[in-house]
């Protein structure tokens, strides 16, 4: 396992460039594993003119995402941040995880975002009956139940929540064919209805 546990020096020189906005716009920044990294590559147009950051680490579970949020979320000053995590932690990337450990990682990242005055958007996790790089796992009643955990905590907590496993789901519990090429990741249209989700609550959430 690498001495950098949680991947600090993937974005520490980068952060160091980003000045803040204006009063009138802020950054959001986008926290998250492969799923919120690959979306600036395989569909840059949506973070293009815009206050957007993307934080994304492939690979990465909440408990990781939780030691970098001071260098790659508060300290960037931003209103808001889009919180998508959970996946790889149900994937056991980082060793077993419960729902539980996952569940107050994600409270400790809202808890710490709202004391910087950091508003929080968080989105359910996308659907996924296998993990290639994990066989043997079944992560898609887990994903259920974490995702209803997030719709509940966020409805009992004033914050956003944007639900992209209602909208890329299919009949049988899989994400979309139409959404992905192996099953977890979005491709370019998997990310287009992400996006077409995701823009109109981020513009609402920025500074008036």
């Amino acid at each position: 396992m690498s001495a950098d546990f949680a991947y600090l020096a993937r974005y520490k020189e980068e952060n160091q460039h980003i000045q803040p906005l204006t009063e009138t716009e802020s950054w959001v920044v986008f926290m998250g594993d492969s799923i919120t990294e690959f979306w600036l590559t395989e569909y840059p147009d949506f973070f293009k003119h815009k206050p957007f950051l993307n934080r994304g680490i492939s690979g990465q579970t909440t408990p990781q995402m939780l030691l970098r949020f001071h260098q790659d979320v508060i300290d960037l000053k931003p209103h808001t941040v889009h919180l998508l995590a959970g996946t790889n932690d149900i994937a056991g990337n980082t060793g077993i995880s419960t729902l539980k450990m996952i569940q107050e990682n994600l409270q400790s990242m809202v808890k710490l975002a709202e004391q910087h005055y950091i508003q929080t958007v968080i989105g359910t996790l996308l659907p996924a009956v296998a993990f290639p790089w994990r066989p043997g796992i079944a992560p898609s009643e887990k994903i259920v139940e974490l995702n209803a955990w997030i719709r509940d905590f966020a409805q009992h907590n004033a914050r956003v929540c944007i639900d992209y496993y209602r909208f890329m789901v299919d009949e049988h519990g899989c994400l979309n064919a139409a959404f992905t090429e192996d099953g977890v990741h979005p491709n370019a249209a998997g990310y287009a209805c992400m996006s077409e989700l995701a823009l109109p609550i981020l513009h609402s959430s920025q500074p008036e």
